[in-house]
Order: structure tokens, then sequence, then C-alpha cells
């Protein structure tokens, strides 16, 4: 009966892609003189142009009409806030991290990408508190690792504000040395006029309406060059070139999806997904649908039940709740929860 609710409610819930452009944070840049090329290991870089995708590209669709965009030959650079910080917060001097993710298990497997409808929310943090919902690739030891992170977040920390936006992250030593959020260091490199990185999404879903709002990121590994792409809707906006990395260029060993928070000084963490937890109800939950990797013939395909973990590390603040596949939502699973006093 569960179930066959699960399918009732999909069936008229409508899904709304956001895809609004907004200058107004940005700056047009040169594409040739974008941060990317400051990188050493990319100073004769040559921009890559076509992409080796199963699907079609059409940067003529039918969002165009919705986008503000940089003059031609030019790239949107999220503008600086005085004050802000570009610390990544994954690492032993920052406890505090919660996550409910579904992700790959580590049995020799190797991934050209994912990709998964992610629900958006707003929700209120304090200064020093985070919350993200994103899919990671990754690959290498712990202290070698190589991670490319996409998905929203809610950062104050980054942005000096509480709006939802979209957000990256890159590392390829274990984040000690190299790597940083969006492009506030050398690495990415942007081909799109569109201002995507960093940009606050307009619109997020309301709790209990039938329209849930989303968007659409997949991460791939281009078969040719070995560079990794970035896609969103029907454009490639941007790609890490292979050389950024040690591993990740050998594709990835380990694909995870869900959420992630860090708490404040006080031990308070913040909510996660949409701040409730999860119920068979996709408009009063926060959810991944149609959560899919790319296998390593470069073939996107559903991720399969038999090569999957599910992890949830502080069931009193946040759960996970795994649907599997129906053919409304391919795989999906919904999560998050209020935070509160969580542990470390």
């Amino acid at each position: 009966m569960a179930l066959h609710l699960l399918l009732v409610l999909s069936s008229y819930m409508f899904l709304t892609q956001v895809v609004e452009g907004n200058l107004d944070d940005f700056d047009c840049v040169d594409i040739y003189k974008q941060p990317a090329f400051q990188h050493p290991l990319l100073k004769h870089h040559k921009i890559q142009e076509i992409f080796n995708l199963d699907e079609i590209l059409d940067r003529k669709n039918e969002y165009e009409t919705n986008y503000q965009s940089c003059p031609k030959g030019t790239v949107s650079i999220l503008k600086q806030i005085n004050g802000t910080k570009s610390v990544h917060l994954d690492t032993v001097e920052y406890p505090g991290q919660h996550f409910a993710t579904v992700e790959t298990v580590l049995d020799g497997s190797i991934y050209r990408g994912a990709q998964a409808n992610i629900s958006l929310h707003s929700l209120n943090l304090q200064e020093n508190q985070y919350s993200k919902s994103q899919i990671w690739l990754e690959n290498g030891p712990r202290n070698e690792l190589n991670s490319i992170q996409v998905g929203w977040a809610v950062h104050p920390r980054l942005y000096g504000d509480t709006r939802t936006r979209f957000t990256m992250y890159w590392t390829a030593d274990g984040y000690k040395n190299s790597g940083c959020y969006n492009i506030q260091c050398p690495g990415f490199v942007i081909v799109t006029q569109i201002p995507w990185i960093g940009k606050a999404f307009s619109r997020t879903s309301i709790y209990g309406s039938n329209e849930s709002v989303s968007f659409t990121p997949q991460v791939f590994q281009d078969g040719i060059s070995g560079n990794w792409g970035l896609k969103i809707l029907n454009e490639v906006i941007g790609y890490w070139p292979k050389e950024l990395f040690t591993h990740l260029n050998k594709g990835a060993s380990l694909i995870r999806f869900g959420g992630n928070t860090f708490m404040s000084p006080d031990g308070i963490s913040p909510p996660m997904g949409n701040g409730y937890f999860p119920v068979i109800d996709f408009q009063k939950s926060s959810y991944f649908l149609h959560v899919k990797v790319k296998n390593s013939n470069y073939q996107l395909v559903d991720i399969e039940d038999g090569k999957t973990r599910r992890y949830s590390d502080s069931y009193q603040c946040y759960r996970l709740t795994y649907w599997g596949y129906f053919k409304s939502n391919g795989v999906s699973f919904s999560f998050g929860g209020p935070g509160g006093d969580c542990g470390t």
C-alpha cells in the first residue's frame, strides 16, 4: 500500500526545473583570462569545446529565454563577497559533519559519471554552519583523495548569506593544499556564458505544495580527453581538466548522493534537505530522483541496489529512506532532518 501511494503521489507532483540566470552578482570575464589558467598545470591548456556524450546537446533550447548571459567570448565569475572564506570543513581539524547518503560499494568498479534530479529547498542557518545536497565522485586513498562535488548548498561562511546556491568543490590531495569551492582557486574551466557557478536559485520547493522545484546536474568523464565535464539541463557549463587529478583521471571508484551538514561552534547542527525527516510524500520530503551513474563503458544507467550502501550517522537528527526503482521516478530516495544536538 505504501509503495502504491508513492507511485500515485509522484504522478501528480509537478517538477519544475529551475533555469533562470541573473548577472547581478557576476562579472563577465574574457574566457581566456578566467582563473583556471593561473594553475601551473594549465598554462598552455587548450579549451575543450566538443564533448563525447550519448545525449545530443542543443545550446539553443527551450530555456534560453529565461537566461541572462555574458557576451560572446566571456564567462561569468561570481563576485567575491568581502569577509567570506573558502575553507572546506571535511578535515580532522573541523569535526562536526554529518551525512545521510546513498553510495556505491568499493568493489573495484570504475564509474565515468553520475547524475540525479535533486530537490531544492530554503533553510535558515547560523553563520558557521552549512547544509548541502550534492553528488560526490571520488578516487584514491584518503590522504591523496581526488573528489569532485556538485549540488546545492546553504553556506553563510562561503557566500555571506543564507540563500540556496549552486555549489561545487574539488580537491586532488585529500583537502590539504589543492582544490576549492566553485572557482575560488584555479582549476575548473568555464565554457558557458550563463551564470551558474555560485548562483542563487530563484525558487525552491514549498513544504506540502504540489509543485516541487529541482535541478539535474550531471558530472561525466569525457571518453576522449579524460576531462571531467559538468552538464546542467542541456549544456556543458565547464570541466575539470584531467591534469588536476592523480586518481580521478582513471575514473571514479566511488559515487555518493545525498546530504551533508556542518555544526556551529555551540554544537548545534543545521537542518538537512528540507529540514524534515523523510516521508512517503515527496511534497513533504527532500529527494533525489532518477539516480544514475555512468558505467565503465560510459553508459548512463540506473544505480544498482546490490552495488550501493545507505548511510546516516545521526538517526535522531537526519534520516534516509531508499525507495529503489519505479518507472516514474527511476531510482529514488528521500532524506533530511531538523538537525540539533547531533554529536560530533
